[in-house]
């Protein structure tokens, strides 16, 4: 199904979203989405595998269809021969929403509150998020490892796009540094992918107990390690043919974004492989995006700049990297080299 609705009805089910989020938490726990999804599948058949009221769950299905989640055909009277068929990846994407590990249940324990109902004093800066509540960047080493945990939970459509290429990848790479790699989640991951390889995470140092963590629990105790720094106070280490910022470079403004891709073309070798994996700008993107658009509207250090996906492949050939491509996967994934 494509929806497409009128303005006033995007603002009724904005305005109802709590009792959405009700309705798919309650589709997702009690199996109804897993029956759904393979469909078509008639009221009938689910009143009677779920023990429930017809007329009631015809009801509860014109919640979930006015979501744009069905395809419903009524070819009679009879609302019980009322077929019914969810949207392909609808169970996956509920349970990643709002399922116990969602990525949104994460975000939604940061002080969002300080700011909900004082928007517009906020956008005039009498408003404002503290250091306590949200610090940018981290001033404390404990701040840094709250950001870094948090981050790691978002990581599944990186992990996605960096297996789906990694043949691709990896051949012929025997050492990756992924710069401001969190807690060394994807590290841990590309290693699964690479048994030749050999990686490791470039962060403050107040994130190594993170990632000592990661070492000995992902298997790869001497394939992954650590190099403490900051990127802004120094160059990137060298002697590592492959590099990665995941994640980073939207977090700063066009200059100090540009700095950063030069400073990794000066650390790489010729033929070095630079990788670009961010919240490129697109509606899927912003839409998922739209909890920290909102949340840092209180936060004047933190920049949030979603850009296009055609920003990183210029800047890319400005700076002198060739052999610059696309990777489809959840999230695109930019490659380049620098000239051998």
């Amino acid at each position: 199904m494509t929806t497409s609705f009128s303005p006033r009805a995007l603002m009724s089910l904005l305005f109802n979203g709590s009792k959405a989020v009700d309705v798919v938490t309650t589709a997702l726990h009690i199996g109804l989405l897993d029956a759904l999804e393979p469909g078509p599948v008639s009221l009938r058949e689910l009143a009677e595998r779920f023990e429930m009221r017809p007329l009631r769950l015809y009801k509860f299905l014109d919640c979930l269809e006015s979501l744009g989640f069905l395809d419903r055909d009524e070819p009679s009277d009879d609302i019980n021969e009322t077929m019914y068929s969810a949207v392909p990846g609808l169970r996956a994407a509920a349970a990643a929403a709002v399922g116990p590990h969602a990525i949104e249940r994460d975000r939604d324990t940061y002080p969002w509150q300080r700011l909900h109902g004082r928007l517009a004093e906020s956008l005039r800066g009498d408003v404002s998020m503290t250091e306590d509540d949200f610090s940018w960047p981290p001033k404390t080493d404990e701040q840094t490892e709250a950001f870094e945990r948090s981050m790691s939970v978002g990581l599944g459509p990186v992990i996605e796009v960096f297996g789906r290429h990694a043949h691709l990848l990896w051949q012929g790479r025997r050492r990756f540094l992924d710069v401001g790699g969190g807690a060394g989640t994807l590290a841990a991951h590309v290693l699964d992918d690479a048994p030749h390889l050999r990686a490791d995470v470039y962060n403050l140092p107040a994130v190594a107990p993170l990632v000592e963590e990661t070492r000995k629990r992902c298997g790869h105790q001497d394939r992954l390690g650590f190099v403490g720094g900051d990127f802004f106070a120094e160059p990137l280490p060298a002697g590592y043919d492959a590099l990665a910022f995941v994640r980073v470079l939207h977090d700063w403004p066009t200059p100090e974004s540009r700095r950063l891709v030069e400073t990794a073309y000066e650390a790489l070798p010729p033929g070095g492989l630079l990788l670009i994996c961010e919240e490129f700008r697109t509606p899927d993107r912003l839409a998922m995006q739209f909890f920290w658009s909102y949340f840092l509207i209180g936060v004047d250090s933190a920049v949030s700049r979603l850009r296009e996906v055609s920003f990183y492949t210029s800047l890319l050939a400005e700076i002198g990297f060739t052999d610059i491509q696309v990777l489809p996967g959840v999230w695109e994934l930019v490659v380049a080299h620098k000239p051998g």
